[in-house]
């Protein structure tokens, strides 16, 4: 089978790929690199196996529409079994992080799906793409920038546990946001109240409460722990003790960051670093 070029849709490339059930089974390999695959099934695929390095962590088959996600850190192989025709979202957790960031959305940490899952607009936005994936020198780049940036927000906000809300009314204003989320950051290793916060918004503490919680879908002080979840993966990347990473990102001690971050990401600080630099890893989403 021919590969096709990917599509580029601004922080994010899209490709589709197909196959009939002769000649099979036909496979695949990716992964080791800091990414997420996104897929979504046009038509039914009834049977696949899929190993992460050299272990079976799935077979069976996925109906039509069904939306995937991988952390592509690990080393992944497919067998398909039966035919397929599936559209995939290459994006690299560096764009995500970057768009999160221009949103005004800075605490974003990553993408996370319990397994398959039925996802009638991921799937809508593929179809949308379907005569530009066909024929990409047709295509008009600011539809196709257009589309990636709707992927994003729709992928953040119901896998990311990012908010866009949709009615403004009660909600802090554009550079209410703006103010509220660089006193945050500005303050991630230390300590303040309610009343400063607010009070850099020239609100009440209680309008602020409400209306930043309108606007973010979660407290203030939930917002604050993402944001230090996020930070610690920063400085995980590094060498620097875990014991120091918690202390630079406003834990009192290892123990309350592996907790937090525990709760959050589903994972200690210690398996996310040693997954970052090791390609064999445990995946919340291993089905593709």
């Amino acid at each position: 089978m021919t590969v096709p070029d990917p599509l580029h849709l601004g922080l994010i490339t899209a490709n589709r790929r197909s196959h009939d059930e002769r000649p099979s089974p036909y496979e695949e390999t990716w992964g080791n690199e800091e990414a997420f695959e996104v897929q979504t099934q046009l038509r039914d695929l009834h049977s696949h196996k899929l190993w992460r390095d050299s272990r079976l962590v799935f077979e069976g088959g996925h109906s039509a529409r069904t939306l995937t996600i991988n952390d592509l850190r690990p080393n992944w192989r497919v067998c398909y079994l039966s035919a397929f025709d599936r559209v995939s979202f290459h994006i690299p957790f560096l764009s995500v992080q970057d768009f999160a960031r221009e949103a005004g959305r800075p605490e974003f940490n990553s993408l996370h799906c319990s397994g398959a899952t039925q996802d009638t607009i991921l799937n809508g936005l593929a179809q949308a793409l379907l005569p530009a994936l066909a024929n990409p020198q047709r295509a008009c780049q600011l539809f196709l920038e257009q589309i990636g940036l709707a992927i994003l927000v729709h992928l953040t906000q119901t896998y990311g546990g990012l908010h866009f809300p949709a009615d403004q009314k009660g909600t802090l204003a554009a550079w209410q946001e703006e103010r509220a989320t660089e006193f945050l950051a500005a303050h991630v290793a230390g300590d303040f109240s309610l009343d400063i916060l607010a009070g850099t918004c020239q609100l009440s503490r209680s309008y602020f409460s409400k209306a930043f919680k309108q606007s973010f879908g979660k407290t203030p002080y939930r917002w604050l722990l993402e944001y230090r979840v996020g930070r610690a993966k920063e400085l995980l990347r590094s060498d620097m003790p875990i014991s120091q990473v918690a202390l630079e990102c406003g834990f009192s001690d290892q123990s309350h960051l592996t907790r937090v971050f525990s709760m959050i990401l589903g994972e200690t600080p210690g398996q996310w670093r040693r997954a970052l630099r090791s390609p064999i890893t445990s995946m919340a989403c291993p089905n593709l």
